[in-house]
């Protein structure tokens, strides 16, 4: 069931989707029914926690009576099921949620489906010498508690349920409440697909009003063995703070640098595809450019090329004010920035619109150069807008830089012939993604190599997350026997 869709198909079946979830009528702030898809009952959908993490735990135990082999079999059944409505989920996603681009959701829904690892990845290893065997295995935890963003709800459920249950697991999801209808979707995606490929009917599982409260109850549930949150910095914090075992994949502020031995026209687009890339909800998307002086008016001529809107400073300075928020701490009266949600992930003629600017549909993103200090580099916008600041030299543009990365150390950019350039940049940042001289999704297999993930998680070390990443190691030894020389 490999389904290869052309532009032509993805069209049709989105605006079908479309015009089934979306009226003219509906309003931003509509609730959506996170239990059923047009009448269709969602497989693993509960009421509460507690039946969640129940229906969960029984999975759990059906799928520890199956063989690897048996487990990559429902593997490859998420796989096809998954290319099959990756249209309709990337419609319902942004339906639903009102950020990204349908097309580029398709293209993760089949990335996730093509690169996300299997069984292949569980391996043990052996060890023998004058005292005989040891044998260390990755085991699974059991019930694994996950939290997913709403930036990418339905490819972070399958790329984490592909990898839970590859690794042995059942998993219970606590969903973002702001795209609860396309995370539940993707939860009942997962178990319509093991129940074909003969697992249990229920081996992934959700709640119907996912809250602060719901969440509570899995971080103490004694059936959950381990933790994965993919989100902000508060609710990562939450996670470590339960006490288990924990993976957080937390926020990240990316970098780009420019030196003048890059080729200027090919960085140039590179840099907009990956900033405008599903309008910049990738926590790796590229989010500010340090630029040499001598070759920036180059770089922002080949952006303008590719689908840029340059601001002036007037304009940029009106748009910071739409765009970002401030709040007060009530406790501490201190005043901070918070990113208006309304923006988040819109495309930019949307967003340009708000300071009446009027532009097509080609332009794809929103420029301009500023200082360091402008919000539009020191701030995590996850929208398709990025600050430009000219620096002379590699010492400045590797200061600046690394200090715009706010230590976040998820992922930076560079485009650069210089080798010496690449490795200080690299040494410097110490982040567990750096991308030379591609746009920012190579890095998670998108046009380059290696497996994909939707958690990657630098604050706990284990980066690119796989299936491995979901397992206990245990270990096994017998003295004196079973070595043959």
């Amino acid at each position: 069931m490999a389904i290869n869709w052309t532009e032509a198909q993805i069209a049709e079946v989105v605006s079908k989707v479309l015009a089934q979830v979306q009226s003219p009528a509906q309003s931003s702030d509509k609730e959506w029914d996170s239990t059923q898809y047009h009448g269709r009952r969602l497989i693993g959908v509960y009421d509460t926690m507690e039946e969640a993490i129940a229906a969960a735990e029984a999975g759990y135990k059906a799928i520890r009576a199956m063989s690897v082999a048996q487990r990559e079999k429902l593997i490859t059944t998420i796989r096809e099921y998954t290319r099959a409505e990756a249209p309709a989920m990337a419609a319902l996603g942004v339906a639903e949620t009102k950020m990204g681009r349908v097309e580029h959701k398709v293209a993760k829904h089949i990335l996730v489906a093509d690169k996300t690892p299997g069984t292949e990845d569980i391996v043990a290893e052996a060890k023998t010498g004058d005292c005989g065997l040891t044998l260390t295995e990755r085991a699974p935890f059991g019930v694994v508690g996950a939290i997913t963003p709403s930036t990418n709800p339905s490819e972070t459920v399958i790329c984490n349920s592909m990898g839970m249950i590859a690794a042995g697991n059942g998993v219970v999801f606590n969903p973002h409440p702001g795209a609860i209808a396309t995370s539940n979707y993707a939860v009942d995606l997962v178990n319509r697909a093991v129940h074909a490929a003969g697992g249990p009917e229920v081996l992934v599982a959700s709640v119907k009003k996912p809250t602060l409260d719901t969440a509570n109850v899995m971080y103490k549930h004694p059936a959950i063995r381990l933790l994965v949150c993919t989100g902000g910095p508060g609710v990562v914090k939450a996670v470590l703070a339960s006490g288990k075992k924990a993976i957080g994949a937390g926020a990240g502020n990316p970098p780009v640098i420019v030196d003048d031995t890059a080729d200027i026209e090919k960085a140039a687009k590179d840099i907009i595809d990956g900033c405008t890339f599903d309008n910049n909800l990738p926590c790796i998307a590229e989010k500010e450019v340090f630029v040499f002086d001598n070759v920036a008016d180059r770089l922002i001529s080949g952006m303008l090329k590719n689908g840029c809107y340059k601001l002036t400073r007037a304009q940029a300075d009106a748009l910071v004010k739409v765009v970002l928020d401030e709040k007060t701490n009530p406790k501490t009266g201190k005043t901070s920035l918070v990113v208006n949600r309304d923006c988040v992930g819109r495309d930019a003629r949307v967003i340009l619109a708000k300071i009446g600017i009027n532009v097509g549909p080609e332009i794809r993103c929103a420029i301009a150069e500023v200082d360091f200090n402008h919000p539009f580099v020191q701030e995590e916008l996850m929208m398709p807008i990025l600050g430009i600041v000219r620096v002379k030299d590699i010492d400045e543009a590797i200061d600046l830089a690394v200090k715009a990365e706010h230590g976040n150390r998820h992922t930076a950019h560079m485009h650069s012939k210089n080798i010496d350039n690449l490795s200080r940049f690299a040494k410097a940042v110490e982040t567990t993604i750096f991308v030379k001289n591609a746009p920012s999704y190579a890095g998670i297999g998108f046009g380059g190599e290696g497996h994909t993930t939707f958690t990657i998680a630098g604050p706990t070390g284990e980066g690119i997350t796989s299936a491995r990443s979901f397992t206990r190691l245990r270990r096994c030894v017998m003295a004196d026997h079973f070595r043959i020389i």
